[in-house]
Order: C-alpha cells, then sequence, then structure tokens
C-alpha cells in the first residue's frame, strides 16, 4: 500500500488553475457540451445562440497585450509564501498580514485559501505618470522577472522600471499591468464585498473601463470626487489639479454593501465646505451667543429675549456689544444656494433642547449643529488632505514616503466598507491601509483584519528613507506598523489588549519543493539531486505554510505542534491537517497522529509526509496505521 506523492502539475503543487475551474463550472452549466470529457464549442455556440455577438463592429475596449494579460490571469503560479517570523508580531495569534512580493503573483497564490473572503479591497495603483513603473511584468516567467524588479535591474543589467510617456504603448502598458490583477482580484471578494481604486485624471477613464468589463457594469456603485488641497505653479501648470478619484464597485450590486452614515457624522465632516455664518445678513432670525472659552451660550430659558431681540415676529438681531465684550461670539444662519436661511428650532425649542446642541469650529468662527438622528447614503463628493503629515510625525518629523494617502480618508472608506472581515491592499506602499484599519478598530472597537502585499522595490539612494536605513518600500510599510502599534498601546495599555495590533510578515519565493519549482533556472538541481525533494535553504515551516497555500487553507489559522516519537508533527486548524516532514519516520509516528486526530474530532483530516522520510516497509504501516483512525488522505512530498 503506497503514499501518492504531489509531483509538478499536481493541483497541490501550484495555485488555483482558473481556466479548468471555469471550464468545469461550464460543464456543469451545460451538461450537453461535453462530449468525451472535452468541449464541444459548436454545441456551445448552439446553446448559448442569439447570446453571441458575431458581428465585426461592436462596442468593446481593448489595447495593446490584452488578450495576453487576460491569459496571465489564469495562469498557476508555482510559487510560496515564506513566513518571516523575525519580522512579524505577535506571531502565535494574530489574523494580521504582510506579504512582500509582486502582486500578481500573490493574488495568483491566494485564489485558492482567499477566494470568497475578502469584504473589502482598496487599491492605490500607479498613477502613470510616465515616470518610474516598477510593475512591469514578463508573463514568460513572472517569478524570475520578480527576482530581477527587485534588483531594480533586468538580465544584462538594465534598469527596467521606467513606462516612458514617450513610449508608444503607454496607456497599454499600464493596463496590461492593472487588468490581469483586477481579475484575480474579483475573486478574492464576498459576494457583499466592495472595492475603492484610488486613481488620478490620467487613467481615471480607462480604469473605468476596465472595471465595468471585470466587475460588471451593474455593478458599478459611483466615482467619487476628494479634494486634496494638493498646490501646484510653475510656468507649465494651466490648471491646479486637486482632485483624485476613487472608483467603486460591488461584488453583487444587491447586497448590503455600503454602510450608511450618521446625518451629525457626515455634516461636521463637510463643515469646511459650508457657509461661514457671519456672511449672512443680520435681520434673518435670532442670533446665538457661543462662548468657547466656558462652553455657555446665550439665550437661555431664563435670558430675557427681548433684550437680543427687537420683537418675536421677525426675531431682529440687536448688536448687543457688552456679550461680545464678555468673550461671546454671535452665531447666525448660513446661505445655501444663495438663499439666507432661518433656524431649524425656534428660539424656545433651542432652549430647552441645548443639550442637543454641537458647537463646531469654522473659518476662524464657530457654527451651530443641531444634532440629527438617522442615516444617509455617503456622498460621492469628499474632502480630504493627503497622508504627509501624520507620516512624519510618526517617524520623528522625517519624511521617508512621498504622497501617503490620508488616514481619515482611508478611515473613512474602511468605515462603508467593512464593518467586520478582512481588507485587502496590494499596492500597500507605505502601509496607510493598515494605520487607518487599526485606527479604526481602536475608535469602534470592530474586528478587521488587513493584508497587506507591497513589491520590495528599491528606495532612491539618494532619498531621505535610504539614508534612514530604509532600502526597500516594505521596510517603511513594515516599520510603519509597529510604530502606529506602539502608539496604541502607549494610548491606553488596556483596551489595546482587545485588539490585533500584530501581523504576521511573508515573503514570495520560488516552491520549497524541488519537484513543484516552475523556476527553469532550478530543472537541472530537480532533476539531479536524488538525495531529498525539499531544497536545503528551506525549513519545515516554509514547507508547512506552501502546503497551507496549495491545499487552499488561511495562513492565520492555530497551528500547534507536538513531538511524536521523536518527530515534530505539525496539527492545523485543530486536526484538518497534520504534517510530518521528519526523516526515519515510524508507523508510531502515525498511530500518534492517528490517536490526536481522534481527540480533535475535525470532520476532514489529511497527512502530509516527506516522501523520503521513511522506508517502503515503515511507509505501507503507516497508511494502514492511518486509516484505521478513518484518515484516507494521505499524501507524501
Amino acid at each position: 500500500m503506497s503514499i501518492e506523492k504531489i509531483n509538478q502539475g499536481d493541483q497541490l503543487s501550484q495555485s488555483a488553475d482558473l481556466v479548468n475551474d471555469n471550464i468545469d463550472k461550464l460543464k456543469m452549466l451545460f451538461p450537453e457540451i461535453v462530449t468525451e470529457g472535452r468541449i464541444d464549442f459548436k454545441v456551445l455556440q448552439q446553446v448559448l445562440g442569439e447570446e453571441l455577438e458575431e458581428e465585426e463592429e461592436y462596442y468593446r475596449f481593448t489595447w495593446a497585450g490584452k488578450s495576453q494579460a487576460r491569459r496571465e490571469a489564469h495562469k498557476p503560479s508555482t510559487g510560496t509564501l515564506r513566513p518571516a517570523k523575525d519580522e512579524s508580531l505577535d506571531w502565535d495569534t494574530t489574523e494580521n498580514m504582510y506579504i512582500e512580493g509582486d502582486n500578481l503573483e500573490v493574488l495568483k497564490l491566494m485564489q485558492k485559501s482567499y477566494a470568497g473572503k475578502i469584504k473589502m479591497i482598496y487599491i492605490d495603483p500607479p498613477y502613470n505618470t510616465g515616470k518610474d513603473f516598477v510593475y512591469k511584468d514578463n508573463y514568460k516567467d513572472n517569478l524570475k522577472n520578480y527576482q530581477e524588479v527587485t534588483g531594480q535591474i533586468d538580465s544584462d543589467g538594465n534598469k527596467i522600471s521606467t513606462n516612458s510617456d514617450s513610449d508608444g504603448r503607454y496607456h497599454s502598458n499600464w493596463l496590461n499591468m492593472m487588468y490581469p490583477r483586477l481579475r484575480l482580484a474579483r475573486n478574492l471578494l464576498k459576494d457583499d464585498g466592495v472595492i475603492f481604486m484610488s486613481i488620478d485624471e490620467g487613467e481615471v477613464e480607462n480604469l473605468k473601463k476596465i472595471g465595468n468589463e471585470i466587475f460588471g457594469e451593474s455593478n458599478y456603485v459611483t466615482q467619487v470626487t476628494n479634494i486634496t488641497g494638493a498646490n501646484q505653479s510653475g510656468e507649465g501648470v494651466k490648471f491646479q489639479k486637486n482632485t483624485e478619484y476613487v472608483l467603486v464597485y460591488s461584488k453583487k450590486y444587491d447586497s448590503d454593501f455600503i454602510n450608511r452614515v450618521d446625518k451629525v457624522e457626515e455634516t461636521l465632516r463637510n463643515l469646511n465646505d459650508a457657509p461661514s455664518p457671519l456672511d449672512t445678513r443680520p435681520d434673518m432670525g435670532y442670533t446665538i451667543y457661543y462662548n468657547p472659552k466656558n462652553g455657555d451660550f446665550l439665550p437661555k430659558k431664563d435670558y430675557d429675549k427681548k433684550t437680543i431681540h427687537l420683537n418675536e415676529e421677525k426675531l431682529v438681531y440687536q448688536n448687543d456689544l457688552t456679550l461680545i465684550s464678555k468673550g461671546y461670539i454671535p452665531i447666525r444662519p448660513g446661505i445655501r444656494n444663495d438663499k439666507l436661511h432661518r433656524w431649524r428650532w425656534g428660539i424656545d425649542t433651542f432652549s430647552d433642547r441645548r443639550d442637543e446642541i454641537v458647537f463646531e469650529p469654522v473659518n476662524k468662527t464657530f457654527k451651530v449643529m443641531f444634532r440629527q438622528k438617522g442615516l444617509n447614503p455617503p456622498k460621492n463628493y469628499m474632502n480630504f488632505a493627503g497622508g504627509t503629515s501624520v507620516l512624519k510625525n510618526l517617524f520623528d518629523g522625517k519624511q521617508v514616503f512621498d504622497y501617503p494617502k490620508g488616514i481619515s480618508f482611508l478611515k473613512y472608506l474602511i468605515s462603508l466598507g467593512c464593518n467586520e472581515g478582512i481588507v485587502l491592499d496590494f499596492f500597500s506602499g507605505s502601509s496607510s491601509t493598515a494605520h487607518a484599519l487599526l485606527d479604526l478598530n481602536k475608535t469602534d472597537r470592530e474586528k478587521r483584519n488587513f493584508i497587506q502585499v507591497q513589491l520590495p522595490e528599491l528606495t532612491d539612494s539618494k532619498s531621505l528613507a535610504f539614508n534612514e536605513g530604509y532600502k526597500q518600500i516594505t521596510e517603511i510599510g513594515k516599520e510603519r506598523i509597529r510604530r502606529v502599534v506602539k502608539k496604541i498601546k502607549n494610548e491606553n495599555a488596556e483596551k489595546s489588549k482587545e485588539l490585533d495590533l500584530g501581523f504576521k510578515v511573508f515573503k514570495l519565493d520560488s516552491s520549497s519543493v524541488k519537484s513543484w519549482d516552475g523556476n527553469p533556472d532550478n530543472l537541472n538541481e530537480s532533476l539531479f539531486d536524488a538525495v531529498g525533494n525539499i531544497k536545503t535553504d528551506r525549513t519545515e515551516e516554509d514547507v508547512l505554510y506552501e502546503i497551507l497555500l496549495k491545499y487552499g487553507l488561511d495562513l492565520t489559522l492555530p497551528i500547534e505542534e507536538r513531538i511524536i516519537e521523536g518527530k515534530k508533527v505539525f496539527n492545523v486548524g485543530l486536526g484538518s491537517l497534520f504534517i510530518c516532514l521528519a526523516d526515519n519516520i515510524t508507523a508510531k509516528v502515525a498511530e500518534g497522529i492517528g490517536q490526536w486526530r481522534e481527540a480533535c474530532s475535525p470532520e476532514i483530516c489529511r497527512v502530509i509526509f516527506k516522501d523520503n522520510g521513511f522506508t517502503d516497509v515503515e511507509k505501507t504501516n503507516s497508511v494502514q496505521t492511518l486509516k484505521r483512525y478513518g484518515i484516507n488522505e494521505i499524501r507524501s512530498i
């Protein structure tokens, strides 16, 4: 009785094969199109009937390289994510992840473990400015290309990080980068999931077109305009560009996926856009006097209204220099749509319900707000500044990253798209999304987790970041999260214990198993090395997490280690998977695994050994022992 070995090409040696998965779905939907196990395309055409587009000219969006980009999204990856415990925080308990690697390969590797599990995606991709553009894919071998890109040179030593606007395929290159990544990202969203994509005016039209194709026009939600307050000057500037955009798509539009916002909070958030109350005429109703030093305001119930108002009908304002001299600021109704407004409440109601009044500073004075109960849909017009000052303060006044996204902006988006669950950012930059999520969790005590993915791009050798010791962008991102965690713990050590303030670090690499490795550079090593199937520079934990990925298990599942008959055994997910990669395994080890499985009582149980970890006799005995405990899925690597 033998154990089936997992070899290259096996579905458990690579990421999800999306093409075959889709073919299987077609066969399930239309069984009549299957002939001897293969699809008869002519029959499929007949089944689809009038739904086929056969005209030469019809509405579509295409560019040079689109078909290749589409194929790339469906190509499996043989790579892996290697754990980096020494760079992580709270490894054993955290469910947050920081992944270093090319996001195209990482998204492929996530397909089995995280398909349909991501509640919200936020991305701030490269804006295609005609300057540096490091996501330049080599579809023949992306893993090898990734290793070259992170060194900023190609195989001939040439710099490869420029997508110049003089390139004839300037937009095509950007679209070829974005298209497969968004294809893969859509698979990861839950049915009630939502994606927010920041972009500037240079590619907003193109991003919307591929967004409509990938997510479906019916799932387009809105295009948010955000006023950033950025200033530009110089001879070549014809208009200052003070806006950026966020395209919003849902996985399924009719799902409940966008949170509504509190009316008061939404109003207060947009105060800077509101007119100053001092812009009104003095004859437009009564005036409220507010003293910001002591929080006092007039009129009160016991206050003689006639000293403020000439008559009860028109409530004409009478300037009271005595009150102003005592520190009171006169506040009047505002102007909206060129019309002068009156107060929402009468003066008696105001006095009765003064505890419900909010005074908010605006334009060097104060605006009075009446608290309103209820919820509104969020507006697609926002006013959030960038996050440079927040990041500088976090890094002791040093600007180690240019143009980070604003934390208030990201907290607001996350509050709209995710109450609980995973927020993925696969262009994570300086980890602004992780920062915002941790800060929001601290405030509302909800349970959200982040997955950050970032290419370990080299920082400019002339930059402040490089001089401060941050040789790669990923080093800035990880350090930022550490500093945010430290800040949260310092602010309230007791309450912070309830929060997940850790993160697991993983790094993209070629497979740890020689027979699974699709890297052509390692072909000779795989063919002629008969000693072992695991690469000599890899640990048991490297292999462990690769198996989790290839089996489609969550990388943050609980993992317990136990020594059985002197051999280390990993128990993943409370008995759903046992892994032993030791040498000289005996049936006694299998007996211990069987007993452990009985104690856990999982619905499904699988066991994986190292193929050359035992003799043929012990292998046969181990299989029989495990089957006696009801374990029938036994594989080796």
